[in-house]
């Protein structure tokens, strides 16, 4: 088969003609992507790999399985939001590539016998305006939602335009609120009033290119006189607003982000007449209202609470400017992660990873004590669990589960009966021969990496194994569906497993694996606890007999794609091929990054090494990775 080719093929790559130069460098000018010996290099690869590839017997039965599978266009209609008795979608197929925004009642949604009914088809609506309408989504005012702010993007830029719109004639309101093209922040205040951060005229951005200023706009009147209420500096990231609600009570807020993982939030006073600034911690994360509480995710200690709480704040005691009590909602344990936050009327749902597998936690607030309690509402073993929406009214939560092996189940969830399944996309391969394990592997400096290992059943190596990791921006990578994350791996990873190899998800430092302490400890100064994480996996799979030292290959993209290029560097006597897709450059447009985890996109350091022509390249590869 092609698989077992491309296995031995890129398993058979050998470093040990490379000679890495410490002096100097002789393929620097393979830094000039675009440069004519750069461009003429990568295509005699490609060629050399065509010619020992493409006409392999099987080759082309196997890239129609992965298009198939690739271009299976069974979806779960996710929901967006419950409006009354209505649940909205968006949806995009081949017959509606910019998509419908539409509604179907609750109770046959529910049911798992949606009734559509269109409120906006994107692509009928670009068609008559004669503009390339790309969804941004829509703020419907709650508790009526009759009046939306539309946001639509033109080609799909990163700035759009907003419009008010009415969805009980399902049109555009005649002289209603409407924003002309820009990179804007916008919500409700009340029925006739916004708050709109948004491009002003000169001075009105911050230096990243985002708004430095926010008004409040009344309705019938101009922009031009909205009456300015919170400034930004101008080296801020920029200003940001929206809206939470608590019952049938809104809470508009403003976000001034400083950097990029830190923001100060203001709050309406007692009679919203202004907006005040809080106790919030910069660094902390605004999660969701409940009960007269805003519930805040804590990305470092505070008031003698660990990093990974979750903390409870009173709306009113802030608004008023009064003392506010800091209670712990949640503080998870060392194995767990808290991901995701959702509050219906009375239930603060919470998805969290313990030792990277998705749990559902039901936690309810005492009024009279104010303490809070959890329970456990189980959904699946070994899974990666999402919260999708809310019933608030219901205290339901709708939430995804899959695993490596089992494809997505939608399910409506409550902390008293059993899951009720809504949704289950068919399965696109036959798992009954495989198997997955949790595993952990120790690194350099003792820490335990986890690591999920797909293989067939009773399967005994040592065999090619394929490695996954990203290690980055607090993103864990949970145990999806093996080919429903075709930039992990997708029908490769399959495929792979199919033949008898080995797949590995690896759960790195630099993620959000195990909390903020998880991201922070692979920052900067820390990041080779990234390298020596992924090193420590591969030869734990090594050290098990699970496979062997070259024929261990490791893949990664964008932040992933750096990790893999600089762990080949260091270890080539570890890897037998790299698969490293990554931008060349981290920002896009006219957006200016602020440091991330590897400090400024901007930095002159780079660790290049070589591989050498005498390993084939499926696709062209950039060699460089952050130091």
């Amino acid at each position: 088969m092609i698989r077992a080719s491309l296995a031995a093929l890129a398993l058979s790559c050998s470093f040990t003609a490379v000679a890495v130069a410490q002096e100097s460098d002789a393929y620097l000018w393979l830094e000039d992507i675009e440069g004519t010996k750069a461009l003429d290099w990568v295509q005699r690869e490609n060629a050399a790999t065509d010619q020992l590839i493409l006409g392999r017997p099987g080759f082309e039965a196997d890239r129609k399985r992965a298009r198939d599978i690739l271009d299976d266009d069974r979806q779960i209609a996710m929901p967006g939001e419950v409006m009354g008795d209505m649940i909205t979608n968006f949806w995009r197929d081949a017959a509606n590539p910019r998509g419908l925004w539409r509604q179907s009642p609750l109770d046959a949604y529910l049911a798992g016998k949606p009734v559509w009914t269109t409120l906006i088809d994107v692509d009928a609506l670009g068609k008559a305006e004669k503009q390339s309408w790309v969804w941004h989504g829509a703020d419907c005012l709650a508790p009526a939602y009759t009046r939306c702010l539309v946001s639509l993007s033109p080609g799909g830029t990163d700035s759009d335009i907003v419009r008010e719109w009415d969805r009980t004639t399902k049109s555009f309101v005649d002289g209603g609120f409407a924003l002309p093209q820009a990179k804007s922040s916008v919500t409700w205040e009340n029925a006739d009033t916004l708050l709109v951060a948004t491009d002003y005229g000169a001075g009105s951005m911050t230096a990243s290119g985002y708004p430095r200023i926010v008004k409040r706009w009344k309705r019938g009147t101009p922009l031009t006189s909205a009456e300015t209420v919170a400034e930004g500096e101008a080296e801020d990231v920029g200003m940001n607003v929206f809206a939470l609600t608590d019952r049938d009570k809104r809470w508009p807020m403003i976000s001034r982000g400083k950097t990029f993982y830190t923001a100060d939030i203001k709050l309406p006073n007692v009679d919203a007449s202004r907006y005040i600034s809080t106790i919030i911690p910069d660094t902390a994360s605004i999660r969701d209202v409940i009960d007269g509480q805003l519930v805040i995710f804590l990305n470092q200690d505070w008031a003698n609470i660990p990093a990974g709480s979750l903390v409870s704040l009173s709306l009113a005691d802030m608004s008023a400017g009064r003392q506010v009590p800091i209670v712990t909602a949640m503080t998870p344990t060392k194995a767990q992660a808290i991901e995701n936050v959702s509050a219906t009327d009375n239930i603060l749902w919470v998805k969290a990873l313990d030792d990277v597998e998705g749990k559902l936690f039901a936690l309810r607030r005492d009024p009279k004590t104010g303490k809070w309690s959890q329970n456990e509402v189980p959904l699946a073993a070994n899974a990666t669990v999402g919260i999708a929406g809310t019933i608030s009214k219901r205290d339901v939560v709708l939430a995804t589960a899959e695993t490596l092996l089992m494809p997505p189940t939608l399910y409506a969830v409550s902390d008293d009966q059993a899951p009720q399944p809504v949704q289950t996309l068919p399965a696109t391969f036959d798992a009954k021969d495989m198997t997955v394990e949790k595993r952990f592997a120790t690194s350099k400096d003792g820490t335990k990496i986890p690591y999920f290992l797909v293989r067939k059943t009773g399967a005994t190596g040592p065999v090619p194994a394929l490695v996954h990791a990203y290690g980055g921006f607090r993103a864990a990578q949970t145990p999806g569906y093996l080919t429903g994350q075709p930039y992990r791996a997708g029908p490769l990873g399959l495929f792979w497993v199919e033949d008898g190899n080995a797949y590995v998800l690896a759960n790195i430092r630099g993620g959000g694996e195990y909390g903020p302490a998880w991201h922070q400890a692979a920052l900067r100064e820390k990041r080779q606890n990234s390298f020596d994480d992924l090193h420590a996996v591969a030869e734990d799979l090594v050290a098990t007999g699970v496979s062997a030292k070259g024929k261990v290959a490791i893949s990664g993209r964008s932040n992933g794609g750096v990790l893999v290029g600089a762990a080949m560097t260091q270890r080539p006597d570890l890897y037998g091929a790299v698969i490293s897709a990554r931008r060349s450059r981290i920002c896009g447009g006219t957006t200016r990054c602020s440091p991330a985890p590897h400090g400024s996109p901007n930095m002159a350091t780079l660790m290049c090494r070589r591989i050498g022509p005498s390993c084939r390249n499926i696709r062209r590869i950039r060699r460089c990775a952050r130091a």
